[in-house]
């Protein structure tokens, strides 16, 4: 096993060059057809063959809406012609400002159909980023839901490209609004036929971008090829990752502008599955809603939403009578999430880990053959893990020398990634160089990687704790700490001390109308984490601060308790 592992890499000699290995002879081409890869088949084939399959919104204005895929495919085409009519050119950028409706994907694949990019903005950002963002990216055009409206009016005069503003509405709906050159979508796509051939475009041609907010200075734009989507949603949705099948109905609750609604915009329209759209209502009673209503088999999203959900559950003595599996990443899923799922609700737990450069999925945590026979216990144990990569991707872990480290399951490192659809460079050459010798991108993730290929991400490199020269994963302590019953949020970041250079705060948000001590916390944890792991204070605040991704905002947690002193450290 030892010399397999060696071979299959962490080094380059796994995919060296040809010229390399000094094979400059002529080779044998296979006789298949050329055909590229394009994002509007997509929908083409679902017309085709799913036709009939429904796509179901919670519309902003809140009643349900429903379409089917032929329909949508129709609409697309309109909104690519109307585009093509306003001038739009292929590369061009057009802006999307929106939740998940019906109106943003079909927006989503007109843009792609004319040949332009579709830039997807997040809209918890800050006015300044959104600004910048638009800016650079050079948006003629925006689409927007009637919501963001007001942002898009106190910054439409710092928007330097911006010709005009799409509004995701029908006439009875458009807003009241200072905006210049406001367009109603509905009105602007009526005037069209659908008699709209897509524009085709290399398959390695731009097809998307979304900026990432998880690095320092400005954020950095992920520019998508047509490729790459596509091979990432082929790659994860394979049996021993999301499966999913045409009897499958999806509830995109991860949105749109989180890297493509982690693929599901391509997956569920290419399976044929029902899709469901929950609009901007992300809390617990709507997603349970239409989880019942909609018969949801299959769903997505951020660790937060997940709570939301099991507090409305258990709060109200509910029960999920469709639902089979949810995947769930952004962060670590706790431990106390993952059981409730599994073992109160009988819903299969799959357990990612991306970003927004991957596309964003890297791994997939499934068990493998032999570890559905082990204990519980065990299982668990695997399942917390961030899982194994997906088909063709690749991992290693290096130290701060670049040096590849052991996969013991033991040896920390900074988790590396390479892959056809893991990001090369940033939009207009940003950051400059982010790959080392080998090709592969540095994730700015610290993780073990274990003899079967699962990896566990312990720490953000920017995060981790550095403790008499060991290593403390914050994520773990957190994601014990979010188990006892008292507790909302937890978050654990490494405070200076003479002694040890850094120490673990830990601070809670209490759950509402609880009430909990330092000494419950540091007793919960007691025997759970090693001794020298465990926090030297515990403090307590009201409201976690969160990044428009919905993650713990630890710079602003620093700055926070900047001046807490440990009692240790007195």
């Amino acid at each position: 096993m030892a010399g397999l592992l060696g071979f299959l890499g962490r080094g380059p000699e796994r995919h060296a060059p040809d010229a390399a290995r000094g094979d400059k002879g002529p080779f044998l081409e296979g006789l298949m057809q050329d055909v590229p890869l394009s994002i509007p088949d997509i929908l083409d084939h679902a017309a085709c063959f799913h036709g009939a399959r429904e796509m179901v919104t919670r519309t902003l204005e809140g009643p349900i809406h429903r379409t089917t895929y032929a329909d949508l495919h129709l609409r697309a085409r309109k909104c690519a012609q109307a585009l093509k009519r306003l001038g739009v050119k292929p590369g061009e950028r057009i802006a999307t400002l929106a939740w998940n409706t019906y109106r943003h994907f079909e927006a989503w694949y007109g843009i792609i159909g004319t040949g332009a990019v579709c830039h997807t903005i997040n809209p918890r950002l800050f006015e300044d980023q959104i600004v910048y963002i638009s800016n650079h990216a050079e948006n003629p055009y925006i689409f927007t839901d009637t919501t963001f409206v007001p942002i898009l009016e106190k910054i439409a005069d710092r928007l330097d490209s911006a010709k005009a503003f799409i509004v995701l509405a029908d006439r009875a709906h458009m807003p009241k609004s200072k905006l210049k050159n406001l367009i109603c979508y509905e009105d602007m796509i009526a005037a069209e036929d659908g008699r709209f051939n897509w524009v085709r475009m290399p398959e390695t041609a731009a097809a998307g971008l979304c900026y990432t907010s998880g690095t320092t200075g400005n954020p950095k734009g992920v520019l998508y090829s047509h490729r790459s989507n596509i091979l990432m949603y082929l790659a994860s949705g394979v049996g021993d990752g999301i499966s999913l099948h045409s009897s499958d109905t999806i509830l995109a609750v991860v949105p749109m502008f989180h890297a493509n609604s982690w693929g599901l915009v391509y997956s569920a329209p290419s399976n044929g599955a029902k899709l469901v759209l929950p609009g901007m209502k992300l809390d617990g009673p709507s997603v349970y809603e239409l989880l019942e209503t909609e018969k949801v088999t299959f769903t997505a999203a951020v660790p937060t939403v997940w709570l939301m959900l099991l507090q409305h559950l258990e709060a109200n003595n509910l029960k999920l009578s469709t639902l089979k599996r949810v995947v769930i990443g952004g962060s670590a899923v706790p431990r106390r999430i993952l059981e409730a799922f599994e073992d109160n609700y009988g819903v299969e737990v799959i357990h990612a880990w991306g970003m927004t450069e991957t596309s964003p999925i890297g791994t997939l945590c499934v068990l493998k053959a032999g570890q559905t026979d082990l204990p519980r216990a065990e299982q668990v144990k695997i399942k917390l893990k961030q899982g194994r990569p997906i088909f063709p991707v690749q991992l290693k872990i290096v130290d701060d020398e670049g040096k590849a480290l052991p996969h013991d399951g033991k040896a920390f490192g900074r988790l590396m990634i390479k892959g056809p659809f893991i990001a090369k460079a940033y939009f207009k050459g940003e950051g400059g160089d982010p790959l080392d010798a080998d090709g592969y991108f540095d994730t700015g993730d610290v993780a073990t990687i274990d003899g079967e290929g699962f990896i566990q991400i312990t720490d953000r490199a920017k995060d981790v704790i550095k403790s008499g020269g060991e290593w403390i994963s914050s994520i773990e302590i957190e994601n014990i700490a979010v188990g006892h019953p008292k507790v909302a949020e937890a978050a654990v970041i490494g405070l200076y001390h003479p002694k040890w250079d850094e120490r673990p705060l830990l601070i809670i948000v209490p759950k509402a109308g609880e009430s909990v001590t330092r000494e419950e916390i540091l007793a919960y944890l007691e025997g759970k984490i090693a001794k020298w792991w465990m926090p030297d204070d515990v403090v307590f605040i009201e409201e976690m601060p969160h990044t428009a991704t919905g993650k713990i905002q630890k710079t602003a947690l620093r700055e926070m308790f900047k001046d807490h002193v440990l009692p240790t450290a007195k």
